[in-house]
């Protein structure tokens, strides 16, 4: 298989992949962020064989079938308002040279896209904040926020890791095929 095949077929198995994991959430309802988010990293061969292209295409058509499909909604919210994409903002937004700017421009993608995905999910899927007993109106935002950005660190250096260790491991291997 060579060049557009071999690209097509790649994006193809990973977005069944991820729409199989999205399904598999249903089955677990403890795995409503961890879900959304192991299947954004299946990006990753997507962006380093194909390119941003390929990836943004695959993550298009995986978020569209998770939204017709998935059994939880408000994972396939999240999938498809943040964990779907960023493995391939992360390559876009790694070209910015300063660290500062870059860090300032991933934090404001990701509190953009929790916020957005918290009014949604409120307004569209009609989920009460009242339905979270450990958070008090308004601090208990502000906490849930806060802590939502050290996750976001932490899964941003775990994406450079897994992203490290592809090209370590597997690129090699893979790239002849994608010529």
């Amino acid at each position: 298989m060579k060049g557009n095949t071999a690209k097509t077929a790649l994006c193809g198995m990973v977005s069944a992949l991820s729409l199989a994991l999205m399904m598999f959430e249903g089955l677990v309802q403890v795995a409503s962020i961890a879900m959304p988010a192991l299947a954004g990293c299946l990006l990753i061969p997507i962006v380093a064989e194909a390119g941003l292209k390929w990836a943004f295409g695959s993550y298009g058509a995986t978020a569209a079938l998770c939204l017709l499909l998935t059994p939880d909604k408000e994972a396939a919210l999240i999938y498809l308002l943040f964990f779907g994409y960023y493995p391939a903002l992360f390559a876009v937004l790694g070209k910015i040279k300063n660290a500062a700017a870059r860090w300032g421009a991933k934090l404001l993608v990701f509190n953009g896209a929790a916020v957005g995905e918290a009014l949604l999910a409120t307004y569209v899927l009609g989920i009460p904040w009242e339905d979270i007993p450990f958070l008090p109106m308004p601090w208990g935002v502000v906490a849930l926020l806060l802590m939502a950005n050290v996750v976001f660190v932490l899964y941003e250096f775990t994406l450079a890791g897994l992203i490290r260790e592809y090209f370590r491991r597997v690129h090699g291997k893979l790239s002849k095929y994608f010529k």
